[in-house]
């Protein structure tokens, strides 16, 4: 409660972000500042979110990514990002630990968010992510993982798993955390 402005962030929410994010006051405050010059509305929808991921992956076709992006930050399923969830989601996917960032993949692949991965949904979130890699670099990529199918295939390994099988959150932190190899395949780094 208390004295804040319509036009500041609340005091409960920059002490939550404060607490959950490594984010000084500062920093939040100017997040904020340019959350509500970009979305008046104090929301962004998925849409909005789609264009702003794009400008990160001029070359690429980063749609598909950003709607499963979208759909594991948007905590409410209201369809639509407040600016908690979108600090949030800034800052998993760029200063968070690493076993919060494997969490946060985790709900990134857990397509029908029903607490499991299946093969059919590392496949999905691969051909996503595969989308993100310029035509050029594929050329570059092991063979063992130069298209979405061999990146799922491989990634699934990793679990050593059933194609039918399922992968619990614990199962895939523990699995991911200290593998480097793993690591790089349910993500896309830019080369620049």
């Amino acid at each position: 409660m208390g004295n804040s402005k319509s036009g500041a962030v609340s005091k409960e929410i920059l002490e939550d972000l404060k607490l959950s994010t490594k984010f000084s006051e500062t920093e939040i405050v100017h997040w904020y500042e340019n959350f509500k010059k970009q979305c008046p509305s104090g929301r962004i929808t998925k849409e909005e979110f789609q264009n702003i991921y794009s400008k990160f992956f001029p070359e690429s076709d980063a749609n598909t990514y950003a709607q499963h992006v979208f759909r594991s930050f948007d905590t409410n399923d209201d369809g639509t990002l407040d600016f908690k969830e979108y600090i949030i989601a800034l800052h998993m996917t760029s200063t968070g630990k690493t076993t919060r960032k494997l969490e946060w993949a985790f709900s990134l692949f857990d397509v029908d968010k029903n607490g499991y991965i299946t093969k059919s949904e590392v496949k999905e979130i691969c051909a996503s992510i595969f989308k993100l890699i310029p035509k050029d670099e594929v050329d570059d990529l092991p063979d063992d993982e130069n298209t979405p199918e061999k990146r799922a295939e491989k990634l699934w390994k990793t679990f050593n798993k059933e194609d039918n099988d399922r992968i619990a959150e614990g199962e895939f932190v523990h699995g991911l955390l200290n593998n480097e190899e793993a690591l790089s395949l349910i993500q896309y780094e830019p080369l620049k």
